[in-house]
């Protein structure tokens, strides 16, 4: 099938409805037969249970207990740097965003106030600075962790579309990424502010954070804020901040002069929680 045909059926498919029937079944609990889907959800995407801090699959009451395991507390060290990789998967982009805009794919743009769900003095905080895009393939752990030591300050549930966020896709969907749902997660560091966009994708049930638990569903139609200027919530480098049940793309902002990336980075490479990212600029 051609990418232009692909990309042209998603804007066909129902996937709302196909979101929310995903979401009931992957926290159902279907005894035999949630054991068996995960059982071929392993063999078809090669996962690698041997990291799991549980191997046993029959021992998941539900696919998304299944799909957001705990890894080994070994499985992924932290590499003596200012800025670590907070995600397992392979990185869709990352560079200069130029004034306002960010890369996507060949041909495509995108602003980061429309990523930050419309808030441009958020959005001018990251002006001229720098942006990484990671992309979750199904067969890689789903929470999410800190790139560096952070203070929450905000979060933000902004409504969208849910379209697929492989590369297929990203090449083809104009600005895919400030499109689809998403949860906007505002941090004030020792390097300075920076942002953690989780980004829902067509069949991804919902997304969790640490301190708020479930985000989406509900799913209410406008935008949803929380502050937590007032309270000390902080969170160490490495330590999780949320998770996707059902796999999808997360998108970092960082002001100018603040990060330079790990020289090895490059678009396509593969990538792992804890590995560097970049040190202070």
């Amino acid at each position: 099938m051609s990418e232009r045909i692909a990309v042209s059926l998603q804007y066909l498919l129902p996937k709302q409805a196909l979101t929310v029937l995903a979401g009931k079944f992957a926290s159902s609990r279907a005894g035999g037969l949630t054991t068996s889907v995960i059982r071929w959800f392993i063999g078809r995407y090669g996962v690698n249970m041997s990291e799991a801090a549980n191997p046993d699959i029959a021992s998941y009451a539900s696919f998304n207990e299944f799909f957001t395991r705990p890894l080994k507390p070994d499985a992924r060290p932290l590499a003596p740097a200012d800025f670590i990789c907070p995600v397992d998967g392979a990185i869709s982009q990352f560079g200069a965003i130029e004034r306002d805009q960010i890369f996507q794919a060949k041909g495509h743009h995108y602003s980061a106030t429309a990523l930050v769900g419309g808030d441009a003095e958020l959005a001018r905080r990251f002006e001229d600075g720098s942006f990484a895009t990671l992309y979750l393939s199904p067969k890689d752990y789903h929470r999410i962790h800190m790139p560096c030591d952070g203070r929450l300050l905000r979060m933000i549930h902004v409504p969208g579309d849910l379209f697929s966020v492989n590369p297929v896709t990203a090449r083809g969907v104009p600005g895919l990424f400030a499109r689809n749902e998403r949860v906007v997660c505002v941090f004030d560091s020792a390097q300075g502010p920076f942002v953690l966009v989780l980004v829902g994708a067509t069949i991804v049930g919902s997304m969790a954070t640490v301190w708020h638990g479930v985000v989406n569903p509900p799913r209410p139609g406008h935008l949803r804020e929380w502050r937590y200027d007032d309270k000390e919530l902080r969170y160490r480098q490495g330590e999780e901040m949320g998770r996707f049940l059902l796999g999808s793309t997360v998108v970092m902002l960082f002001p100018q002069g603040t990060l330079k990336f790990n020289a090895e980075w490059a678009p396509q490479r593969p990538i792992r929680l804890g590995e560097k990212m970049g040190e202070r600029a």
